[in-house]
């Protein structure tokens, strides 16, 4: 906490507080030797969690080790490893390895493909299947969770009479919507909770109370399922508390500009302020290729209204598995739309950063503003394409319009 109060420039008891209060979290199982810590929550800078892992037709351990450094390079605050293709304990523990930030897994990928292995199907997993693997993870060194707790009889129910257009979209909450019917049982995640919170609290744990009921597209947003399932979760977080486990809640999905906000302040009520995290959300069905784009349009609009963690989108969203470029433009898109939130929210330091930019494009100081970008070799890349006469860019050249206002006005540039 002392670590994460020194990199957001806050007094430590701000930390201390939040996390006492569960308004902020600070993923750090016992068993990983992190690099970089991070805090998620109330008063902190929004952060950025990239997801890497392999799938049944592409990517290895290489190849994810590659996607972690790409996440790392362009500052993920964390990671999570959704691999469902090839030796996925070998893949999770090499990633453990190298990561220097917070690693996320969703346990419940493991046990599905395993209950296919063993036993034909993913219906034919048990609940102490899943609550070995969880263990497993946890003991490994995962610092956060994601877990579908709120995918349960009544919330099933809720979806059957609803009538979506794209039903379930959370591979998670499929399996166990599978496992339900097919079993006719609860959820075991809901109904052996205890068990799951003794874990987490064993090892440190994060739980990340999975939303298995997102929308997946805009007409199925803000509908009773997903409504049901956060009302679920919001007891759940309470639980967590009681037990003295950290715990954030997950958010959708797919869902229109106009009801982000709603759904902010909805789970903010619900959940008694506990960290929010969203994926994007995307704000329209048809940005297939660019939903990079559209993830950040929502999650900038979500972090403004009080989210407090964003899942990144990447270009291949919808198409196909991500590539290490693909990762660094979803990093990059999310960190663009939480430090936009940053701004309006009055985190520190977030407009002083804009305003040095500012004072080195008034200087037509090029280094400077390589060293302040996002992306400082794409930057530097970009400005050099063009030979330019003189000080200013290739847009303007000579007609560059604060050179030419200096030069009437005899102004210059203030400094920091």
């Amino acid at each position: 906490m002392k670590l994460v109060a020194q990199d957001e420039g806050v007094d430590p008891e701000l930390i201390l507080k939040g996390v006492a209060e569960g308004t902020i979290i600070v993923p750090a199982n016992r068993n990983h030797k992190l690099v970089r810590y991070c805090g998620i929550g109330k008063g902190l800078r929004i952060k950025v969690n990239a997801n890497i892992g392999t799938s049944p037709d592409y990517g290895d351990v290489d190849t994810e080790l590659e996607k972690l450094r790409v996440a790392v390079e362009y500052k993920a605050d964390t990671v999570m490893d959704l691999s469902i293709g090839g030796d996925l304990r070998a893949i999770r523990r090499a990633i453990l390895k190298e990561s220097p930030i917070p690693l996320g897994t969703v346990p419940i990928y493991q046990v599905g493909i395993e209950a296919i292995e063993k036993r034909g199907a993913i219906v034919g997993m048990t609940a102490d299947d899943l609550f070995a693997v969880i263990e497993e993870h946890a003991e490994e060194g995962v610092d956060f969770m994601t877990v579908h707790c709120g995918v349960t009889l009544s919330s099933i129910a809720r979806l059957k009479r609803q009538g979506r257009v794209t039903d379930i979209v959370s591979r998670g909450g499929a399996f166990l919507l599978g496992w339900m019917v097919h079993n006719e049982q609860e959820n075991p995640l809901y109904e052996q909770y205890d068990r799951l919170l003794e874990i987490a609290r064993k090892f440190d744990v994060t739980l990340s109370l999975g939303d298995g009921l997102r929308p997946g597209c805009l007409a199925d947003a803000t509908d009773r399922a997903q409504v049901e399932e956060l009302l679920i979760l919001g007891e759940l977080v309470e639980r967590a508390w009681e037990a003295g486990v950290q715990v954030m809640v997950e958010g959708p999905g797919h869902m229109p500009l106009d009801q982000i906000t709603a759904n902010v302040l909805l789970e903010k009520s619900l959940c008694k302020g506990a960290p929010f995290y969203v994926l994007g959300p995307l704000v329209t069905d048809i940005a297939a290729g660019y939903d990079h784009i559209c993830g950040a349009i929502g999650g900038a609009i979500a972090a403004v209204a009080g989210a407090d963690f964003i899942c990144y989108v990447t270009p291949s969203e919808h198409l196909g598995l991500p590539d290490p470029d693909d990762v660094k433009e979803g990093v990059i898109a999310a960190r663009i739309a939480g430090h936009a939130a940053d701004i309006v929210k009055g985190v520190k330091g977030a407009r002083e950063w804009d305003q040095r930019m500012s004072l080195a494009r008034k200087n037509l100081d090029w280094e400077e503003q390589v060293r302040l970008s996002l992306d400082p070799s794409r930057a530097r890349r970009v400005h050099s394409q063009h030979a330019t006469s003189g000080e200013a860019c290739s847009m303007c050249g000579d007609f560059c319009a604060m050179q030419l206002v200096a030069s009437f006005l005899g102004t210059k540039p203030d400094t920091c």
